[in-house]
């Protein structure tokens, strides 16, 4: 385009110096004509995004890798003129999400819609928008631009597997001691009673309080936590192996999809974060109460709580988890023990090779707090350490330990029965 403009503007030089020096008719009519291409090149141009409105409508803000983002766009032409084309620029950050489009000839008062659906192929928090709309006349001498800043956050959830079962230590069953905190589900644990509120279930009313006080009155109940389960995610860097991110081109999806299928990024992290989102999904849809633990870019800790509010919300966590800490697995184990009530359990998912904390494992245990291990083998995502041996070494102090290698299905890594 600029080249185009250049070589008008050097015709138009060369029509008026020739027709200064020899006064033929010729080259002023090639002076007035250049004139005039510039003069309604420039015009159509300053008026090509008049009245050209833009809008985009995404259908959900959450998505889940493996599902499909859909979002609609519209153009439309408000102005009495066609617009000659149009070039819609969408500058998301979201991998493989492509919804840029050129639109030629929009005629007044008319639409043009288009759907892009995206396949979530990498967990995260990412941009959809800004828009930059892009026109210009019908000889390619001027180009104009108008950005539209309206933009949306979109949090994509890792991938989670269906578990047919996840063995747990003999004897962890729901009863024992009380844990002082209020909860809206009903437990062993009686807590004491208060007045009725709207909304609160019939079937918690305490017919004797209220027929001696002569008003509703409902039973407050506290939480349990042999129903606890604590997903500790060790984010060690030192001991992480694989690539966690990938930079997707749009036409080149082969080495992430399997047939119909997404398969993880290769890396200890992805697998990590995906089957502590897993195993938090198989516990809460059995109504036990699941908290987290994860050590990354910062702490994070979130209460054990059931219900899909506390699922979602383990999952937004996850969804921007960093394996950047520096903190080692045995020191973690120690920082929280204390937060660790007796009876419940944690389940820690870690990539390391170091089994000093195993010994504060086996300590934990005989605290009262059962130790369920997931162990990434980092030699099979390409790290030069192997501790295949490490499961092993924790089934022999009785505490259960599952293997995961790069490529298994994490269904049945997760449920094979092994020790």
């Amino acid at each position: 385009m600029r080249s185009r403009r250049i070589v008008v503007m050097l015709l138009l030089v060369a029509s008026l110096i020739g027709a200064l020096v020899t006064g033929r008719d010729l080259f002023y009519n090639l002076l007035y004509l250049w004139l005039a291409l510039v003069a309604v090149a420039g015009l159509w141009s300053y008026t090509s995004l008049g009245q050209a409105r833009v809008a985009r409508q995404t259908r959900a803000l959450r998505a889940q890798v493996g599902n499909y983002l859909e979002e609609r766009l519209a153009v439309r032409n408000s102005s009495r003129l066609p617009k000659l084309w149009l070039e819609v620029r969408d500058q998301s950050d979201m991998p493989g999400h492509q919804a840029s489009k050129v639109i030629v000839a929009l005629a007044p008062g008319r639409d043009r819609l288009w759907t892009v659906r995206t396949l979530c192929r990498q967990r995260g928090r990412y941009r959809l928008g800004p828009i930059t709309v892009i026109s210009g006349d019908p000889f390619g001498l001027f180009q104009v631009t108008r950005d539209i800043k309206q933009s949306n956050q979109i949090v994509v959830y890792p991938l989670t597997v269906e578990l047919p079962d996840f063995p747990l230590p003999l004897g962890i069953t729901p009863g024992g001691e009380f844990l002082r905190r209020r909860t809206h589900y009903v437990t062993p644990n009686a807590a004491g009673v208060r007045e009725y509120v709207s909304g609160d279930s019939f079937n918690r009313i305490h017919w004797r309080t209220t027929a001696r006080r002569n008003r509703l009155m409902v039973k407050e109940f506290e939480l349990d936590p042999m129903a606890d389960i604590w997903v500790l995610l060790d984010g060690d860097q030192s001991m992480q192996a694989g690539q966690a991110v990938v930079n997707i081109k749009p036409d080149d999806f082969r080495w992430f999809i399997r047939p119909e299928k997404v398969t993880l990024l290769p890396s200890t992290e992805e697998y990590a974060v995906s089957i502590a989102g897993t195993i938090a999904q198989h516990f809460i849809r059995r109504d036990r109460a699941v908290g987290l633990i994860a050590y990354g870019d910062t702490r994070e800790v979130i209460q054990p709580d059931r219900g899909e509010r506390q699922f979602t919300k383990l999952l937004e966590t996850l969804a921007v988890f960093r394996a950047h800490s520096r903190v080692r697995l045995n020191e973690a184990l120690t920082l929280e023990s204390d937060q660790l009530p007796r009876g419940s359990t944690v389940a820690v998912i870690t990539a390391t090779w170091d089994v000093k904390w195993a010994t504060i494992a086996r300590g934990l245990k005989r605290r009262g707090v059962n130790v369920v291990a997931v162990i990434l083998n980092p030699a099979s995502f390409g790290g030069q350490r192997d501790n295949a041996g490490v499961a092993a070494a924790l089934w022999s102090m009785g505490m259960p330990a599952y293997s995961v290698n790069e490529g298994d299905d994490l269904a049945a890594a997760l449920t094979a029965s092994k020790g």
